[in-house]
């Protein structure tokens, strides 16, 4: 079956459940983006603020440096990143994108769940730990192992984030990869007379 035949069927099976159409699609592809930037353009700042860390010379500074990220993390980031979450699940549920249907696609929800996860189980933690060590210790926290090991791992694990974040925008407008040859299942028996 050839790409354009299978589209063809995969539209008409698809007229009977809910869809997106015109601008409804539009406003919803406008909200996912607007939601990766925001996601994107958040961590790049939360970057150069933790990077900006090791010049610190007051250790007020340094909490209050420590205490922005946090606040950037929980109030602007991990929202932005669910949004973004939702937003990509309703365009593969509502349009005929689907959730499976497209290598492009694929690799976005992968590298989406690669990024939500390392954020809540390492990236978020290590701030807090950062900005509580910050808290107690003020510019002493420059000389705390533990703050060190906090404030490099994020700087890596962001710019991995960055760049991930990156390769989805790029693979998200140029859609490489194209469909998933999806074979349809045979429900019909052959017959032996």
């Amino acid at each position: 079956m050839t790409n354009q035949s299978a589209l063809a069927k995969d539209k008409k099976s698809q007229k009977s459940g809910i869809r997106l159409i015109g601008n409804q699609k539009s406003w919803l592809i406008s909200a996912h983006v607007i939601s990766g930037a925001i996601w994107f353009g958040t961590v790049l700042s939360m970057l150069i603020m933790v990077f900006n860390n090791f010049n610190r010379t007051n250790g007020d500074e340094l909490y209050a440096i420590n205490s922005v990220v946090k606040l950037l993390d929980d109030w602007v980031v991990v929202p932005a990143a669910n949004i973004t979450l939702l937003t990509g699940a309703l365009l593969c549920w509502l349009t005929i994108w689907g959730f499976f249907k497209f290598y492009w696609v694929i690799t976005k929800w992968i590298l989406t769940s690669i990024l939500i996860i390392s954020g809540t189980f390492w990236l978020g933690p290590w701030t807090n730990a950062m900005t509580a060590i910050s808290d107690t210790e003020r510019l002493q926290a420059l000389n705390n192992p533990l703050f060190m090991f906090d404030a490099k791992a994020i700087v890596i694990g962001a710019s991995i984030q960055i760049l991930s974040l990156l390769f989805i925008f790029i693979i998200s407008f140029l859609k490489p990869w194209g469909r998933r040859d999806i074979k349809p299942k045979n429900n019909t028996k052959a017959s032996t007379t």
